[in-house]
């Protein structure tokens, strides 16, 4: 199938008092239920070290050229599953697994304060949710200020938006590894139906301005 979709998730290593980190957990789980034969899905662990976040991003994007890209991160808080809306360039204080944060605190200098995942969540949260899939999901605009957020918006940056972020629960507190990997196989394919949606609209949107200047042209000849 030459026109297979690409997608990239990825999780996180332990760190922490997460000494297994479930949001990795899920993601092989998602590995092993799959996408379907139209999605090409590559997985892929990263660590907690803001650094190695700079080195590995640009590089998956680049090698990949997938058409999204969704990172899955640990909440220590959540108890639902949780789409996050934006990520935040600026106030990464706390240390990662090398103890190490970044001196000027941000991700990217001189890029805007936050950056909006094209796609809308609440639609992608509704979905889900009215799936009767068994797992509520919700939506948050704040990832956390952490390795989280920092691979968040370092993605939308690279990929134009084209990117997610999803956080989970550890496990048992309520979902088994299977619950959050059916969830991200529900959330992921959700996701990539709207942007095929939007796909669509800009393509309808070109092809009537171009037919539109076809007919200007064709009444001035």
């Amino acid at each position: 199938m030459a026109n297979k979709k690409k997608v990239i998730v990825t999780g996180f290593e332990p760190f922490g008092e997460h000494t297994v980190n479930s949001s990795w957990v899920a993601v092989k789980e998602l590995e092993r239920l799959g996408l379907g034969e139209a999605v090409d899905l590559y997985v892929c662990e990263v660590p907690v070290e803001y650094q190695a976040v700079q080195s590995l991003l640009p590089s998956l994007w680049k090698q990949h050229q997938p058409q999204l890209v969704v990172h899955v991160g640990v909440s220590g808080l959540a108890t639902t599953v949780t789409l996050e809306q934006c990520g935040h360039n600026k106030g990464y204080k706390r240390l990662d697994n090398c103890s190490f944060c970044p001196a000027s605190q941000c991700c990217t200098e001189n890029g805007p304060d936050c950056i909006n995942s094209v796609l809308d969540m609440n639609t992608v949260c509704k979905k889900v949710n009215d799936s009767g899939l068994g797992v509520i999901v919700s939506v948050s605009k704040d990832a956390g200020r952490y390795l989280c957020d920092y691979t968040y918006y370092s993605s939308l940056y690279l990929g134009q938006g084209r990117s997610a972020f999803v956080h989970v629960p550890p496990l048992g507190k309520p979902y088994s590894s299977q619950d959050l990997g059916r969830a991200l196989q529900a959330i992921v394919r959700e996701m990539l139906k709207l942007l095929e949606l939007d796909n669509n609209k800009e393509e309808h949107t070109h092809n009537e301005h171009c037919n539109q200047k076809h007919q200007q042209q064709h009444a001035h000849s």
